[in-house]
């Protein structure tokens, strides 16, 4: 899929843009794609230093929409990724009204630390909020 650019300010070629909304279907080969773009934006943006984070924050949010989320076949997850004043805000789409919870991970567990992970990166700077239409939205702030 091809990112949409949304600013009425610039057009897509220019790295000025500050807002990029990609759809992408609900699979595991979505989530690199994600970070593809994410990494094109933070450069445009000229915020390199924040890739590693960004990129790890939005791995984890993606991956439980594309692993928890159920939806309807055919259902997209979207992702937006906004410049702000200080980094960049990363949202992610999905048409699952199901709320992700943070969760504590015994030492054994092979899963369930994404969101404390998340929570720590961003310091303490994510949640989920309602969107228009059917399910939700999961937000984080890096940067």
């Amino acid at each position: 899929m091809e990112p949409s650019y949304e600013d009425d300010n610039h057009s897509p070629d220019e790295p000025e843009r500050q807002l990029v909304v990609i759809r992408w279907p609900m699979s595991a080969r979505a989530v690199g794609r994600a970070r593809r773009e994410l990494r094109d934006a933070l450069c445009a943006w000229e915020l390199q230093e924040l890739t590693d984070t960004a990129e790890l924050v939005l791995s984890e949010l993606m991956t439980n929409a594309v692993r928890h989320a159920r939806t309807p076949r055919g259902r997209l997850v979207e992702t937006r990724y906004e410049r702000t004043e200080k980094g960049v805000r990363i949202e992610v789409h999905d048409a699952s009204c199901r709320i992700p919870l943070t969760q504590r991970a015994a030492e054994e567990d092979e899963a369930g630390r994404g969101l404390a992970l998340v929570s720590v990166l961003t310091d303490q700077r994510w949640g989920v909020s309602s969107r228009h239409g059917v399910g939700k939205l999961v937000w984080a702030q890096v940067g």
